[in-house]
């Protein structure tokens, strides 16, 4: 019998890092951004919360560790690194007019050497004999869930016995979707998508608006990335282990048809088939574990032949997506 109780939760831990990068990815592309450097972005706040939390935790005795620092400084290296990568998408593709495309796949490259590099590095810094680095003093800190969880069984299994990271991709997904639906910022956010010109012509400062909503998108994504390595991996980082969960973000922005609260259960639907394959009896055929495995990529063609079926316009992605804005054509 299909065991349920043990498959949700693993399968919305495995959804978290997919659910904050398709909501960081869908406020960007509201503004008209398409950024592919998503899996690099997120590789690269991974790399920054994990030397934060490096720094912190080799510097500390582990009876000493205060659980603010613990979390708030791996967290603001992850914020901070992601920002700056996020200005420096903003500053090729929307100041110098880049090709987004072009300088998407350059930043996840950029990204994924980034980290690599530093991860290397601290890898070194520790003479460990595997590859890997395992902060779980920091990482207990991170998954720290409510200590009634287990007495509320199977209530308590599905629902409360997560990290506090979890409940926050939630109330950012949430937030998000509010903001775009329900705010005059948000408004003006989906008009400079739609028609930056016309946008330009109503007083709205397009610039402005393509800079912060991508930087913000940007930090959402970032904690994805430290979500994996404190809470998912246990503080176990090692590199090139984040593997294709940036690229599945961004087909999930799709997926949803650019709506951040919808991908709260989609982002759960991913996770678990990512993960199914450890649940379906199989044998020793390692062939069918492999058939299962490739469940997520044959439902994310799927979803965009169909989504690309469809002509209705509300679920047709933002008019200016991916295109550079040249006020002096306006």
């Amino acid at each position: 019998m299909f065991d349920f109780i043990s498959f949700i939760p693993r399968a919305v831990a495995q959804s978290v890092p997919l659910l904050l990068g398709s909501t960081g990815e869908t406020l960007t592309q509201k503004s008209g951004n398409l950024n592919l450097g998503l899996p690099g972005v997120m590789y690269v706040g991974a790399i920054c919360g994990v030397i934060g939390s490096f720094m912190y935790e080799t510097n500390t005795p582990a009876g000493e560790m205060n659980a603010l620092f613990a979390v708030g400084i791996p967290v603001l290296c992850c914020l901070a690194g992601s920002l700056l990568m996020g200005l420096l998408y903003c500053f090729l593709t929307v100041t110098l007019r880049a090709n987004q495309n072009v300088t998407g796949l350059a930043l996840t490259t950029f990204g994924v050497g980034f980290g690599n590099f530093f991860g290397g590095s601290l890898i070194r810094l520790t003479d460990s004999e595997v590859p890997s680095i395992a902060l779980t003093a920091t990482s207990s800190y991170f998954k720290a869930t409510l200590p009634f969880a287990e007495d509320l069984g199977w209530f308590g299994q599905l629902f409360l016995n997560y990290g506090a990271l979890t409940y926050i991709a939630i109330a950012i997904a949430l937030i998000c979707s509010y903001f775009l639906k329900r705010t005059r910022s948000g408004l003006n956010l989906r008009a400079v998508g739609e028609d930056p010109a016309t946008a330009d012509a109503a007083g709205i400062n397009v610039t402005r608006y393509k800079y912060k909503a991508t930087c913000v998108g940007c930090m959402i994504a970032g904690l994805g990335g430290l979500y994996y390595v404190m809470d998912y991996a246990s503080g176990v980082w090692s590199n090139d282990a984040f593997g294709d969960r940036g690229w599945l973000a961004i087909a999930l922005v799709i997926f949803t048809m650019w709506r951040p609260a919808v991908s709260i259960f989609a982002s759960i639907l991913f996770g678990g088939l990512y993960i199914l394959y450890l649940f379906i009896p199989t044998g020793t055929n390692l062939a069918v574990k492999e058939l299962y495995k490739m469940l997520p990529y044959l439902v994310t063609i799927v979803v965009l032949v169909v989504v690309s079926m469809r002509k209705s316009r509300e679920n047709e992605p933002p008019a200016h997506l991916g295109l550079a804005y040249f006020r002096e054509e306006r």
